[in-house]
């Protein structure tokens, strides 16, 4: 029985601030020989705070760690990887202009009378490749003349080259199609049979229940629970990821009104829309003035679906028309053209300028629409600014306020304000209520119906289900990069019926 086994490491009691911000409170993990441990939780609940800790780029503040029944104190990720605790990150950090051989030994090189031996590290980097990977290339090449798939196995193997006893995978698969990760797979398993502690970290639950032997489950910072993978269904996996009891959800009822799409005129056609290695081919449809909703859980798709229908991302396949006439939505800029506006989950690296004012972080799409050269009097700008400063309810009320000193709430209607102020037809909103309180939560779910109702059509994610239920008339459902669902809302549709089609089950 798996239960019975010696942890080879465990994490114990793990607590780290930040500023203002408890990162991880009371965590533990424990980590077994020969197992695959899938590390789960929503954005925000500790994953990669808790890698982090675990490779040394962070210390902890309260906690330990014991590795082979010996008490350690990581400081930093040599320290880590000289323990034999290696990582290999989503996106494959290698040189992609050095030969696979260098990227292997690059910083451990052997060295034959003062000289790079590349002969032995040739052979070496060879017989690594075969005896732990199954795999057999030109070692000698350069990195980037190999798919992604294969700069994966190759940073595995450079990992596994500082005789590792733990190997953390994070979203290893995200970029690999289906045989690539089959072969990934296979390689895990051999690994797995040769005693290493592998930690997953992947938002397919597909694959979850697929490669891992246990889970361990964090929100908020905290650690909710550890469970054989074959023991936890996945409904209950999302409920506890999410942090709502199923029968708190089936009592749970719709507050305010849902508009619907009858009588109401085809804004948006999407069809067979897709990216490679993004999204699967779907369809979507918007009509004028309705919210549809899109749900599923961090990493299903959601906002690469968004992102393509702004523009942010292009499309490899598919037709969009809009006001019944196809258009390229290759750019930004030409969906800006479309009357369509966009509003970035990443609020701080893809949404406000911290250094600039609430006026100025207001106006810059709408100072994008008329162009650069026909610059907006300061004057009318300060116009807009206190127009939607009143409007939005923003504070303080000042438009020469740094929106860096602004709490994340009030940042997050200047960024609604940016878009609004263009006018557009349609407004997509990615996590516009994440990290905020429950009162700007309130009111940017009013504003969403206000506009509706004026016509505005609106696309919302949001891994909050009552309020996607509570504001959408219609809402697809993402799994594993895939549109598996759509659901027209009505007041029999609960959240537990949402979470059984985000799980892979039929809502009723």
């Amino acid at each position: 029985m798996l239960h019975t086994k010696t942890p080879l490491l465990i994490m114990d009691g793990i607590t780290k601030e930040f500023p203002g911000v408890k990162a991880l409170s009371n965590v533990q993990l424990k980590l077994y020989p020969g197992e695959v441990h899938a590390l789960m939780g929503e954005n925000g609940a500790g994953k990669s705070t808790l890698i982090k800790v675990l490779t040394g780029v962070y210390s902890i503040d309260e906690g330990s760690v014991t590795l082979e029944g010996r008490p350690i104190h990581i400081q930093s990720p040599l320290e880590s990887q000289n323990l034999g605790i290696s990582t290999v990150y989503q996106e494959v950090n290698l040189c992609t202009n050095l030969s696979v051989v260098e990227n292997i030994f690059i910083g451990r090189e052997i060295m034959k009378r003062g000289k790079i031996d590349w002969k032995e590290m040739t052979r070496q980097a060879k017989e690594l490749l075969k005896s732990r990977m199954n795999l057999e290339i030109d070692v000698t090449k350069q990195l980037s003349a190999y798919s992604v798939a294969i700069q994966q196995m190759i940073a595995i193997a450079r990992a596994l080259n500082v005789s590792a006893k733990v190997l953390i995978l994070d979203e290893p698969t995200s970029s690999l199609d289906q045989n690539e990760v089959d072969q990934l797979f296979n390689v895990m398993r051999k690994l797995k049979k040769e005693g290493l502690a592998i930690v997953f970290v992947s938002h397919f639950l597909d694959q979850i229940y697929e490669i891992t032997d246990r889970l361990t489950v964090l929100r908020n910072g905290k650690w909710i629970g550890e469970y054989l993978t074959k023991d936890i269904e996945r409904l209950e996996l999302v409920s506890k990821m999410i942090g709502k009891d199923l029968n708190e959800l089936n009592d749970k009822k719709k507050s305010g009104s849902v508009n619907n799409k009858e009588n109401k005129e085809l804004f948006l056609q999407g069809t067979n829309v897709s990216k490679k290695g993004n999204i699967e081919p779907f369809d979507i449809s918007i009509h004028k003035g309705e919210i549809v909703g899109l749900a599923g859980l961090l990493g299903s798709g959601r906002s690469e679906l968004a992102r393509l229908l702004f523009g942010a991302d292009k499309a490899d396949a598919g037709d969009i028309t809009v006001n019944g006439r196809k258009v390229q939505l290759n750019s930004p800029r030409q969906a800006i053209a479309n009357k369509i506006a966009f509003c970035s989950e990443n609020r701080k690296t893809e949404g406000i300028i911290g250094d600039l004012t609430i006026r100025e972080n207001m106006i810059l799409a709408i100072q994008g629409v008329h162009g650069w050269y026909k610059f907006i009097p300061k004057k009318k700008q300060i116009e807009i600014a206190d127009k939607y400063i009143k409007l939005l309810n923003i504070n303080p009320p000042n438009p020469e306020h740094l929106i860096k000193n602004l709490s994340g709430g009030n940042q997050q209607k200047v960024m609604l304000a940016r878009w609004l102020i263009t006018n557009p037809d349609l407004l997509i909103l990615d996590e516009p209520t994440r990290g905020i309180d429950i009162g700007a939560k309130t009111e940017i779910q009013k504003l969403m119906l206000s506009l509706s109702r004026d016509g505005m059509s609106i696309l919302f994610v949001s891994s909050e289900l009552e309020e996607v239920l509570r504001t959408c008339s219609r809402i697809a459902v993402l799994r594993d990069h895939k549109k598996v669902s759509e659901i027209d809302n009505d007041y029999q549709i609960s959240q537990q019926d949402i979470m059984k089609v985000m799980a892979g089950g039929n809502m009723r």
